[in-house]
């Protein structure tokens, strides 16, 4: 289509600023790199190495239940020794180390009093006349026979209540190392605990710092978002207005005016970095979770 003459100069003028615009290459670095890229955010450099130093954290509570639970089973595998019939040993090792000087005290006591008891069957026998006979060797020899017979039943149940003791000892032993046994198994038990809760909190921790890491993450992407967007507005700024003036001389003409330029079509910054950075920020609370 001809141009009318009183547009001739200002299409030439159109011609003169599109070849001047579009022959020259479109320098994409203005508004496209990395340094539209928003760094980490503090909070989330500490939300990593809070995680790298957490792996393997359970390792010594690991080690301290795995070293209980080994104590009780030591504690309860010796508690066989303790049922059934009382060894001699055992016997030994739970008999108070004082009955025997409490037995040889109880007969010397009991020799004492005995003693008493021979001088006034003398003292009868004198007082009667019959000093030296039979009748005061039967008396004396009967009483001595009774004495014999007290003493041993005397020492047989003092060892007889030692026994007894010794077996109370071994049966309250049995108990303390029952509740011990099971205190070992707790003390494991709580050690599996303190690493659950460690490894849970420090999950808590590191998503707290992960999550408000990336929302600062989020709002400085937004930013450069619309910096890249502004720089880029601005590259095509040219196009656009040789569009627009293109489209407006062809109207002059009595032509139809061809289609305008379109710039690239504006987004939303800060809800595109923010739902990015979201998303990444779920995944810190994933960790020891």
């Amino acid at each position: 289509m001809a141009l009318p003459d009183y547009l001739k100069d200002t299409g030439k003028d159109l011609a003169r600023q599109m070849t001047a615009s579009y022959s020259a290459p479109l320098d994409t670095s203005t508004f496209m790199g990395p340094q539209f890229i928003a760094g980490q955010d503090k909070a989330q450099t500490d939300a990593y190495n809070l995680a790298t130093a957490g792996v393997g954290s359970y390792q010594p509570y690991l080690q301290a239940a795995t070293a209980a639970q080994q104590q009780a089973a030591g504690t309860v595998g010796g508690l066989g020794a303790l049922t059934g019939p009382m060894t001699g040993q055992q016997l030994t090792d739970y008999t108070s180390p004082y009955q025997g000087q409490v037995i040889d005290e109880t007969l010397r006591q009991y020799n004492l009093s005995r003693q008493s008891g021979m001088q006034d069957i003398k003292d009868a026998a004198v007082a009667s006349g019959n000093f030296g006979g039979g009748r005061e060797g039967a008396m004396l020899g009967q009483y001595q026979g009774d004495t014999l017979a007290n003493r041993a039943g005397i020492r047989s149940g003092l060892l007889q209540q030692g026994y007894m003791d010794a077996q109370n000892r071994r049966a309250q032993d049995f108990t303390n190392q029952q509740q011990i046994a099971n205190m070992q198994a707790g003390l494991g038990q709580a050690q599996m605990g303190l690493s659950d809760f460690g490894r849970k909190g420090m999950g808590a921790d590191i998503q707290a710092l992960g999550n408000l890491g990336s929302m600062n993450q989020g709002y400085n992407q937004a930013l450069l978002n619309a910096q890249q967007q502004q720089l880029q507005s601005q590259a095509y700024e040219p196009y656009g207005r040789l569009s627009q003036y293109a489209s407006g001389i062809t109207g002059l003409a009595g032509g139809m005016a061809s289609p305008q330029y379109q710039d690239p079509g504006p987004t939303n910054p800060w809800q595109t970095a923010l739902s990015t950075t979201m998303g990444l920020g779920g995944l810190y609370g994933k960790i020891f979770g």
